[in-house]
């Protein structure tokens, strides 16, 4: 952990750096105001490129949520969350892993999901989103209610999940892999 943070404060150093060199130049060659340039040189694109990616992931942990919650399981909205790659993994515990878009979408979406519950409430809460380039992951609870179809019973589960995103260009991330697992019980 030590040598990502060293890392990465290094980079934002060289960054700035770079920024206030930029700022100076321009100041100096009569290329506009000198005081704006400097702002605008020293107000460092790294901070807002993780603003946009933490709100673009933020945006696609909704929609994942959403994409459950839906009267009928949204498989499209899933599909524009998800990563439409043979390398897309899902991780459930204890059912099981999926592997590529189409084996998440068959079996996960549409067999479990929309299959097997009538109604489903997905609540993830105590978001943290994290990060670097162009890879970004998420941890989070969860909350999940909902009604079975074969008897119309309701099942409520709390758990934990850690997502791994991608950006595909400037402005695109997907969701590449999900883990997640049910709460430990508390045993006294």
């Amino acid at each position: 952990m030590g040598f990502r943070t060293g890392h990465r404060k290094r980079r934002f150093l060289r960054q700035l750096g770079i920024g206030i060199i930029l700022a100076a130049f321009a100041a100096g060659a009569g290329l506009g105001a000198p005081r704006a340039a400097a702002k605008q040189a020293m107000g460092s694109s790294q901070p807002r490129n993780i603003q946009d990616a933490t709100a673009a992931i933020r945006q696609l942990i909704a929609n994942y949520a959403a994409a459950v919650n839906a009267e009928h399981v949204d498989i499209g909205l899933a599909s524009r969350v998800w990563w439409n790659s043979p390398e897309a993994s899902l991780i459930v515990l204890p059912i099981g892993e999926e592997k590529g878009w189409d084996e998440i979408k068959r079996n996960f979406y549409e067999g479990i999901m929309e299959g097997e519950f009538s109604k489903r409430k997905l609540t993830p809460r105590e978001i943290q989103i994290h990060t670097d380039g162009n890879c970004g992951w998420a941890e989070f609870a969860w909350r999940f209610v909902a009604t079975r179809r074969k008897d119309g019973s309701r099942v409520e589960t709390n758990g934990r999940e850690t997502q791994i995103y991608r950006k595909l260009g400037p402005h695109r991330w997907v969701l590449e892999h999900v883990h997640y697992s049910a709460m430990p019980s508390h045993t006294p």
